[in-house]
């Protein structure tokens, strides 16, 4: 499934459809990963709290898009989620979610190692070494997903 463009066309490449097996092995890795966080005892919300922080951190409007409606299905209030990118400064959030939300940005924010350790240790705190285990690896596969859907330029449409 290949195509050219001529030289200078800036018409994206939506690379999930352009190489599909990679793309579902990513889902699959997904789908891996939201079992993982389940079996921790992860619940959804927190799940799509910390695929909406990394997606904020990111600026992917396509996962924020998606996550948001995924976070009100599972039951999380418009109000909490106009506040995340200012969890720090609100107590809307338990002591796990914020655990999770500073491991999610030391995730994302590979390069600050003394972010990763804090952020770490104190998720050591309130939660299990599974559910640690489990929230990096949803925050390395929404930044996956983030990267496709900002490298493919995936569109938000409107909706009526």
């Amino acid at each position: 499934m290949t195509s050219t463009v001529p030289a200078g066309a800036t018409r994206p490449i939506f690379i999930d459809k352009q190489s599909p097996k990679a793309y579902r092995a990513l889902v699959q890795t997904s789908e891996a990963v939201r079992a993982v966080a389940a079996e921790a005892g992860l619940d959804r919300v927190l799940v799509e709290l910390v695929n909406l922080r990394v997606s904020q951190l990111n600026g992917c409007a396509y996962c924020l898009h998606l996550h948001t409606r995924a976070a009100l299905r599972a039951g999380d209030t418009p109000q909490r989620l106009g506040v995340l990118a200012a969890w720090r400064d609100t107590d809307l959030f338990t002591p796990a979610e914020r655990a999770a939300l500073a491991l999610a940005e030391a995730t994302t924010a590979a390069a600050d190692g003394a972010a990763q350790d804090a952020a770490r240790a104190a998720a050591r705190e309130v939660l299990t070494d599974d559910q640690t285990a489990a929230v990096i690896w949803v925050a390395v596969t929404i930044n996956a997903f983030n990267r496709v859907s900002i490298m493919s330029r995936h569109p938000v449409r409107a909706e009526g």
